[in-house]
């Protein structure tokens, strides 16, 4: 059963035989697993066992501690990381056969990196699933990111003004561990007190975190503001250019072969199949392409060509041409630069 991090707490009254905590936040998965071994420890279970899936690993360990008396008559908890989340055919295999005797004296919490697609469907996956709960550990972003602050806010009992909760937003987005650490010092700096903006300007430097990937999807929507601030951000934590007009050039062509079977009267399906464009993100591309035409897709195509050649062939990194080139993903600034004869 999928359970989402923040609604853990409502069901540690009873735990299940089994919890999986994948996903690619670390701050997620410590919160999570602190919840389970508290909760754990109230229920009985004193004992804990680590093991890792290493070069040297055998599945035989986990089986013979499954079936193994505890030395102080407690209950038990055996924690297994799978830093490729793939437990592989044996694996696999052991895990199915553990689940068919099960042991309500053990509690098996597994964790790894951000599963896929193939592994979520997987057999032995569905069967850990049914016995009992898959909680993604992934960051949250945008409005799920602003949920996220706000009940960590009031875990830390802070009283934020609106521009200190905006500011906050801004600084640690898609950086929940030096979110938090933030909020538990400002709960020991002003207690009991309203923060304002000014005097978190004071004390914290921006900790934003962003990917090309979350660039990617903050262009197609048009969110300007936002988009201004990861380059910024991307730019500050040393990113290379290259990454960055690779994230361009691969949304750019997409959307130019969209929009010319769009032109075409083509249907778009054999298009979101051969570019990947799952369900979750068509609205974004279908968004993008009411907004811009192919002919203003084209010359945003030649212009990130054009910043790619200076980088190639005389090593200047045009961070201001990238800037504007961005800004192109909203049609107004292209009337903008019609207007000045650009």
């Amino acid at each position: 059963m999928r359970v989402y991090p923040d609604q853990l707490h409502r069901h540690l009254g009873q735990l299940a035989q089994c919890y999986l905590l994948f996903g690619d936040d670390p701050w997620l998965q410590e919160h999570c697993k602190d919840q389970l071994l508290a909760a754990a420890r109230q229920q009985g279970f004193e004992e804990r066992v680590q093991l890792e899936q290493d070069n040297s690993f055998n599945w035989q360990d986990l089986a013979n501690e499954w079936q193994a008396m505890s030395l102080f008559a407690s209950r038990r908890i055996i924690e297994l990381y799978l830093p490729q989340a793939k437990p592989g055919s044996e694996g696999s295999a052991m895990l199915l056969s553990l689940l068919q005797a099960p042991n309500p004296d053990i509690l098996l919490l597994l964790r790894g990196p951000k599963l896929a697609a193939e592994q979520t469907n997987s057999k032995w996956f569905k069967a850990l699933d049914s016995a009992g709960i898959y909680l993604p550990c992934l960051t949250p972003e945008g409005p799920q990111f602003q949920r996220w602050l706000d009940g960590r806010t009031q875990a830390h009992r802070l009283s934020l003004s609106p521009d200190a909760r905006t500011l906050l937003l801004s600084l640690y987005e898609g950086n929940l561990l030096a979110a938090d650490q933030a909020m538990q010092l400002l709960a020991l700096l002003s207690p009991g007190r309203r923060i304002e903006a000014a005097e978190l300007e004071q004390y914290f430097d921006d900790q934003s975190r962003f990917t090309v990937f979350q660039l990617g999807d903050a262009l197609l929507g048009n969110q300007q503001a936002r988009v201004q601030h990861m380059l910024a951000q991307l730019k500050a934590e040393g990113t290379a250019l290259p990454i960055v007009l690779w994230a361009l050039f691969r949304e750019l062509t997409t959307l130019v072969a969209l929009q010319g079977a769009r032109q075409r009267r083509e249907p778009l399906q054999p298009l979101w199949s051969k570019y990947r464009i799952w369900d979750k993100r068509q609205p974004l591309y279908e968004a993008s392409l009411k907004r811009l035409d192919l002919t203003q897709l084209e010359a945003m195509l030649a212009m990130a060509g054009a910043i790619e050649l200076k980088l190639k062939q005389r090593g200047e990194e045009d961070w201001t041409g990238i800037s504007h080139l961005c800004l192109l993903f909203d049609p107004a600034a292209h009337a903008a630069l019609g207007h000045l004869g650009l």
